[in-house]
C-alpha cells in the first residue's frame, strides 16, 4: 500500500493537473457505478454513457478547476489558523459550490444534447437542492481539509468524499426536471 501512496505522490509532484484530473475521473466514475447500482430504482439497465459523461466531467471540469480554485485559495489565504479555515469553507460553500452546479449541471446538459432553455429549468429545479444539500457534506468536510489536509492533497481527499456525494450529485443530475416547474414558469409569464 505505502508504494502505491507513493507512485501516487510522485506523479502529484511530477503532473499534479493530470493527477487530479485522473483522480476526479475516478472518483465520478465510482459515485455514478454506486448510484446506478444502488440508488436509482426507475428499473432501467446501467447506462454506461451516463458514467461517461459524469467520469468525464470529474476529468475535464472537477480536477482541473479544483486544482486551480483550491490553488488559489490556499495562496490568498495560507494557514490553518480558525479564522482561516471558516473563510475558506465560506467562499468555497458560498461562491464555489453554486459555479460549481452551474459548470456541472451545464456540462450535462451539453453532453445530452439538451437546449439552453433545459438548463435554465435544471438550474431552476435543481441548484439550490444541489448547493443546501451540498453544505450537509462540504462545510465539515472542508473545515477538516482546510485545517488538517496538506495543500497537495486537498482534491485527493475531497475525491474520496466526493464518491459519497457523487451518488446525490449523480441522482440529481439525471432526474428529469419535473411538469410542475414548466407550469410554475409558465404562470411566471
Amino acid at each position: 500500500m505505502s508504494g502505491i501512496w507513493s507512485k501516487y505522490n510522485a506523479l502529484l509532484e511530477a503532473q499534479p493537473l493530470l493527477t487530479k484530473a485522473l483522480t476526479s475521473l475516478t472518483g465520478f466514475t465510482i459515485g455514478d457505478m454506486l448510484a446506478q447500482k444502488f440508488v436509482n430504482d426507475d428499473g432501467k439497465p446501467y447506462d454506461v454513457m451516463r458514467t461517461i459523461r459524469l467520469g468525464s466531467f470529474g476529468f475535464f471540469v472537477h480536477g482541473t478547476t479544483g486544482h486551480y480554485f483550491y490553488g488559489m485559495l490556499d495562496s490568498k489565504l495560507p494557514g490553518t489558523k480558525p479564522a482561516t479555515v471558516a473563510t475558506k469553507v465560506l467562499i468555497d460553500q458560498t461562491i464555489w459550490n453554486p459555479i460549481f452546479g452551474l459548470m456541472f449541471f451545464g456540462y450535462l446538459n451539453v453532453c445530452e444534447g439538451k437546449s439552453f432553455d433545459d438548463y435554465k429549468k435544471k438550474i431552476k429545479a435543481d441548484l439550490k437542492t444541489a448547493v443546501m444539500g451540498s453544505w450537509a457534506v462540504w462545510v465539515p468536510a472542508h473545515t477538516i481539509n482546510f485545517a488538517f489536509i496538506p495543500p497537495q492533497q486537498r482534491l485527493l481527499y475531497i475525491n474520496s468524499i466526493q464518491i459519497g456525494y457523487n451518488i446525490f450529485l449523480s441522482f440529481l443530475g439525471n432526474k428529469k426536471v419535473e411538469d410542475d416547474v414548466v407550469e410554475e414558469e409558465k404562470k411566471e409569464l
